[in-house]
């Protein structure tokens, strides 16, 4: 199978040549950077359509880990276009971190269309270092499609446990790798390789409950689901919260 899989994958390095040879002359990165968000502000269209009723219920009880104020400070982390804001409870204070600059003019977008929150800043910045942000100072830290991209998770959830008061939650909601005695899971490990390069980062055989199950954390509501998308490869899904 092993074989099989390889060979597969030749195929589909050969097909996408001409985007391996701008990746290796350097010049990939700085496209995607390009159109990512624009891909990025469609897809969360249809992924928002398709997930509401999740995403509601995952959000559902926020306003509970809101300070004595009765605000809720929140860290969004690779916060995108802004397509979780209209779940958030009002007067909620955002601030966002993403690693893309070009997300901002959709962020401005998104903020204009959801006047019930307090937008306090977007941050450049990798989820792995979040210097600008201060030790103990926001009661959620929310990741949703994330986790699937970035470069160490141990580290973006050992920052996570950092920014967040004693008490305070990560709320979660990402695609990983499916059952490994799946077809799915034999085609996302063909694909994975140029997914990784087409999507920004992208990995679709990631296992980040385990990850998450090893953070650290003092409570974890964790489940798994077969998400209801037309896209087969990331439908399985992981969401929940975890307290520190």
């Amino acid at each position: 199978m092993a074989f099989v899989i390889f060979v597969l994958q030749l195929v589909i390095y050969i097909l996408l040549l001409p985007m391996y040879l701008l990746n290796f002359l350097g010049l990939w990165n700085w496209i995607c950077k390009q159109w990512f968000p624009f891909f990025l502000s469609r897809f969360t269209v249809t992924y928002n359509q398709q997930m509401a009723s999740k995403k509601r219920e995952l959000f559902s009880n926020l306003q509970e880990f809101a300070g004595p104020s009765g605000k809720l400070s929140l860290l969004e982390l690779g916060c995108g276009t802004g397509a979780n804001f209209k779940f958030y409870p009002p007067e909620c204070r955002v601030t966002c971190i993403d690693p893309n600059p070009n997300f901002e003019k959709y962020l401005i977008k998104s903020i204009a269309e959801n006047r019930h929150l307090q937008f306090e800043r977007f941050v450049v910045g990798v989820g792995e270092n979040m210097h600008q942000v201060a030790d103990g100072s926001m009661d959620v830290v929310v990741c949703t499609l994330v986790l699937c991209s970035v470069k160490s998770q141990e580290q973006i959830l050992h920052e996570v446990r950092r920014v967040l008061r004693p008490g305070g939650a990560f709320y979660f909601m990402e695609h990983v790798a499916a059952e490994h005695s799946t077809w799915n899971y034999f085609w996302q490990q063909v694909l994975d390789p140029s997914w990784h390069l087409v999507f920004d980062g992208c990995s679709l055989t990631r296992e980040s409950w385990k990850t998450l199950e090893q953070a650290g954390f003092s409570k974890l509501r964790l489940q798994h689901l077969q998400a209801p998308l037309s896209w087969v490869l990331v439908r399985p899904h992981i969401y929940g919260f975890a307290v520190k």
